[in-house]
């Protein structure tokens, strides 16, 4: 997994509130693992005019000109503003593929559905909460001016507007510094590993049948 590293970026606005997985990833394209090749089908239902049921039919389906990812330019954004409860629903690690597939590193919303909070982390995206105020500050700068961009600092845990607009985040520091060394769950483990050969090492010298043809 890639570190995270400060950026400056487009923000794109979602007003809407509740946005479940199933939006940002219909349930027909859960067939892969691989992580990738899901930014296509990112948000879907919204983004073409007929209902798709593979990725093999992208190509060839009518785009929905008014959903906002589809204009420019929107389809170059980085960050992506929502409403409370962003990433509700079911339990699918593909939303947040989906999200870094399409080229979106940041959600900033007043709350997020806990899976997807959790799941963000373990795959290099951040989720920024950040209070209902200032969301809604953030929308007026956005609809006032298209194609705002905003930097993220997650070193300093801030969002600066290109207005100049500040934005101070919390996030704990685990998952701070997990994003910043790139560590996913297995990189995790990895990092403990003298620790874990040294427990094994003492263990063995207690339970030796455990070990055996090891």
């Amino acid at each position: 997994m890639e570190a995270f590293k400060n950026f400056t970026g487009i923000i794109v606005p979602i007003d809407r509130s509740n946005v479940d997985t199933d939006a940002i990833i219909p349930k027909q394209y859960l067939k892969s693992i691989k992580r990738s090749g899901f930014g296509p089908n990112l948000f879907d239902d919204w983004r073409y005019l007929e209902q798709g049921h593979s990725v093999c039919e992208n190509e060839s389906r009518a785009i929905n000109p008014d959903f906002i990812l589809n204009q420019s330019p929107y389809d170059k954004a980085e960050l992506l503003l929502a409403r409370e409860n962003f990433g509700c629903g079911s339990s699918r690690e593909h939303a947040v593929w989906a999200l870094n597939d399409f080229g979106i590193k940041v959600v900033l919303a007043p709350s997020f559905g806990d899976i997807f909070y959790n799941n963000s982390f373990k795959n290099g995206f951040l989720p920024i909460l950040l209070a209902e105020d200032e969301i809604e500050a953030l929308f007026i700068s956005v609809n006032a001016q298209k194609g705002l961009k905003a930097t993220v600092n997650l070193e300093e845990q801030m969002v600066e507007t290109e207005v100049g607009n500040k934005y101070l985040f919390d996030i704990a520091v685990g998952l701070k510094d997990r994003l910043l060394k790139g560590l996913d769950d297995i990189g995790l483990t990895l990092a403990q590993s003298d620790e874990i050969r040294r427990y094994e090492k003492e263990r063995a010298k207690i339970t030796p049948w455990m070990f055996q043809g090891v």
